[in-house]
């Protein structure tokens, strides 16, 4: 059974730009993401909200000793649990808004996710879609602030939103990058995540909140591409030597990446990087609960999740 542990919550948004500030959830591993906040005047969106009722509410309460009024949009950057859950605390007052087909793959999730940690104090979380989609482009404005949502094609998942705030300089990536955690594209793909790491770029921005982790700058950027290439090599050579991807994973040495928090995604990544490199289009579905059992092998038990 999945481990769990209840940890001190967070106190306060940070600050990262002119009306800009980040909800980060240290240690960022499992379950432990970052959210957002977008403030003009009586004017706010959230970005993603969190994994429990517990975390959840307590983002909202973050937020209200920002805003003047309860925000009117969230913004879910994909489809999994932990960016979604909290939804609902920002019911009725918010609209919430995801690509259209992150939409359709929440519907279809549900509130799986809580079985892979049964430990883990959900609360009553409720399952709260979108009631508000697009398919490439959306922009918003808070007040007088611009926001880009755009959809880059497979990363993460085949269904991301990046949060582009061009007059602050300020993205969020949602799980397409992370900061001194483990990538993870299992279900999504790592050819494209290569693909939009190299278009995030060219926005040039300044400050980048990633979905788990601290804060960084384009350096994230760099660190991401660099672990995706190295999956990309391990790939190639594990599929020549003839080793699966949990094998490949056994033999790996992640240097510079086994500081990283949640290493055993690299055997999800492996599987996707194998399906891609013997033709399977990018984001193709996989057995992810069994593969899941696999990271769990790699980790040497159940994986721990601390939301």
């Amino acid at each position: 059974m999945a481990t769990a542990h209840v940890r001190p919550l967070p106190t306060q948004l940070t600050n990262v730009a002119p009306g800009v500030y980040a909800f980060v959830q240290p240690d960022g591993g499992w379950c432990l993401n970052n959210a957002g906040l977008i403030v003009d005047g009586d004017d706010a969106i959230v970005i993603d909200t969190a994994a429990t009722e517990r975390r959840a509410r307590r983002l909202r309460q973050a937020v209200e000793q920002v805003t003047r009024r309860p925000p009117r949009v969230v913004v879910n950057t994909h489809f999994h649990g932990d960016h979604t859950f909290g939804n609902f605390v920002f019911r009725p007052d918010a609209v919430i808004v995801s690509h259209e087909a992150a939409r359709t793959e929440a519907a279809v999730a549900d509130l799986g996710m809580r079985t892979l940690w049964p430990d883990v104090e959900w609360g009553d979380v409720e399952l709260t879609l979108p009631n508000a989609t697009y398919r490439d482009r959306m922009t918003l404005h808070v007040g007088d602030v611009r926001v880009e949502l755009i959809h880059p094609g497979p990363a993460h998942t085949v269904t991301d939103t990046v949060v582009w705030v061009p007059d602050r300089s300020v993205l969020f990536v949602g799980d397409i990058v992370m900061s001194d955690v483990t990538p993870f594209c299992l279900m999504g793909s790592v050819s494209g995540s290569l693909r939009t790491i190299d278009w995030l770029r060219s926005l040039e921005p300044r400050t980048i909140v990633t979905g788990h982790g601290p804060v960084g700058g384009p350096e994230l950027l760099d660190a991401a591409e660099a672990y995706l290439r190295f999956v990309a090599r391990l790939a190639e050579d594990g599929l020549r030597r003839g080793r699966t991807p949990l094998e490949a994973a056994r033999e790996a040495s992640l240097g510079a990446f086994a500081a990283w928090r949640d290493p055993e995604r690299l055997v999800g990544n492996l599987h996707r990087a194998y399906a891609e490199r013997r033709g399977a289009p990018e984001g193709a579905p996989l057995n992810v609960l069994e593969i899941y059992r696999e990271m769990e092998q790699l980790h040497g038990g159940p994986l721990p999740c601390h939301a």
